[in-house]
């Protein structure tokens, strides 16, 4: 039985309320920046390219976080000043996004905004990992999993909400709408104070005298740093490299959805193709409810997986999960109506739950803890190179082999769902009896 003391749902629920201003913020991403791109004149084939900031600075930036705030030891914790310095350069790039006045000005902006995101993100996850007995762990991170479709229901609900205030139609001077800013600024509000309340309320442990000589030992540079990332790669534990190809398929899927539901909901239900028409911000409001839709579904349904998992494991509740998204995908081409859209979000919504929560039960339940931080960050490569290579070959295949359709990139994505759920089941990983940490590392 592991020694660090068992916490309240209350308490697991405060660690994690930073969570909720974190993936606000993505969330506004997910919702917003197709549509503002279009706003902003970008072609459609090109829309992954402006996508790029997510996976390269998750690629740059999550390694070499993790490794260092494994490092670290200072009077706030190894893990909490990456938090407030994130969540500050968040705040900042997220207040300042809706006033871009040109593509070019949106596109650097998600690189800052995505930078903030990234060095939240991954001290985030090893410090639930790090807090929480074994046993506790698959609550820690579910909840996490309930605050992001939380958090992103209301991200995506924002701005139909706001147009009880002011009209969809009312643009800035740049062809943004008045209430995609007013999100934006509510967005940049949480995102620090959220994650103040969080790192104030439930502290980190402090580390004991073996840990901190262990640390002296491991000096925080450069070379230290980049060293630390290439061990822990080539020793990764064999279950955690049993995850690359489910992630692979999940996460390319999942990014293609975001980048493209907008125009699949314009073509199915609006008939239009126009980002400067009103069919298409209607069509954008739309999509925004349903995502709201799923990721409340998302919240509920986290919280419905914490017995599940504790009773059947993670792996097959994440293999049913995306069996259920790859499903959605696959018929949302297909709807004819917005009810119909909303009943499909509900598998939308279980799939992304499982990948918010279940992928990190399994990966928890194998890797070193004196390695939290490091491998929290290595695979975020796992999510980030998917949504790369995603990036890289959409443009090319979305005429030649997509006939330019966007309904056929959600059918490509909807197959590699189901792909992803078959790899799952091959993980030895996220089985009933949760493992202490390490076990699995052979």
């Amino acid at each position: 039985m592991s020694e660090k003391p068992r916490l309240s749902l209350l308490r697991i629920i405060e660690m994690n309320i930073g969570f909720f201003g974190l993936q606000f913020s993505f969330g506004l991403q997910q919702a917003n920046m197709g549509p503002i791109y279009g706003f902003l004149g970008a072609d459609e084939a090109a829309m992954p390219l402006l996508w790029l900031a997510g996976p390269m600075t998750g690629l740059l930036v999550q390694p070499i976080v993790g490794a260092m705030s494994d490092r670290t030891n200072t009077r706030l914790g190894r893990r909490t000043p990456y938090f407030l310095i994130g969540a500050v350069i968040c705040s900042l790039a997220l207040f300042a996004m809706p006033f871009s006045s040109a593509l070019w000005m949106a596109a650097s902006l998600l690189w800052i905004l995505d930078a903030g995101n990234n060095i939240t993100m991954e001290p985030y996850r090893a410090y639930v990992a790090d807090r929480l007995a074994p046993e506790q762990r698959s609550v820690g991170f579910l909840t996490q999993s309930a605050f992001t479709g939380l958090a992103q229901t209301l991200s995506y609900l924002a701005p139909s909400l706001l147009t009880y205030f002011v009209a969809k139609d009312v643009l800035d001077a740049n062809g943004i709408p008045v209430i995609v800013r007013i999100a934006f600024v509510i967005g940049a509000i949480l995102s620090i104070s959220t994650i103040l309340w969080s790192v104030l309320r439930v502290r980190e442990l402090p580390l004991d005298a073996a840990e901190k000589a262990e640390l002296a030992d491991k000096p925080l540079t450069a070379r230290a740093t980049l060293a630390e990332i290439r061990d822990a790669i080539r020793e990764m534990p064999r279950p955690m490299r049993q995850l690359a190809g489910a992630m692979l398929c999940q996460w390319y899927a999942m990014f293609a959805y975001w980048q493209y539901i907008t125009f699949v909901v314009g073509r199915s239900l609006y008939d239009t193709s126009d980002p400067t028409s009103a069919a298409f911000r209607a069509a954008t409001l739309t999509t925004q409810q349903a995502g709201a839709f799923y990721n409340f579904i998302a919240f509920l349904g986290a919280l419905a997986l914490i017995p599940i998992v504790r009773r059947f494991g993670a792996r097959p509740t994440h293999a049913a999960c995306l069996a259920a998204s790859g499903t959605a995908m696959l018929l949302i081409p297909g709807v004819t109506t917005p009810a119909a859209l909303f009943v499909l979000m509900l598998g939308i919504g279980i799939g992304w739950a499982g990948m918010m929560g279940n992928t990190y039960v399994m990966l928890a339940d194998c890797i070193p803890p004196e390695r939290n931080g490091i491998y929290m960050g290595i695979f975020n490569l796992f999510i980030v190179i998917p949504m790369l290579i995603q990036t890289l070959t959409m443009p090319l295949i979305y005429h030649p082999l997509l006939g330019g359709d966007p309904r056929h990139v959600l059918m490509l994505g909807g197959a590699l769902m189901l792909a992803g759920a078959l790899a799952t089941l091959l993980v030895d990983a996220g089985h009933r009896r949760p493992r202490e940490q390490g076990l699995a590392a052979g």
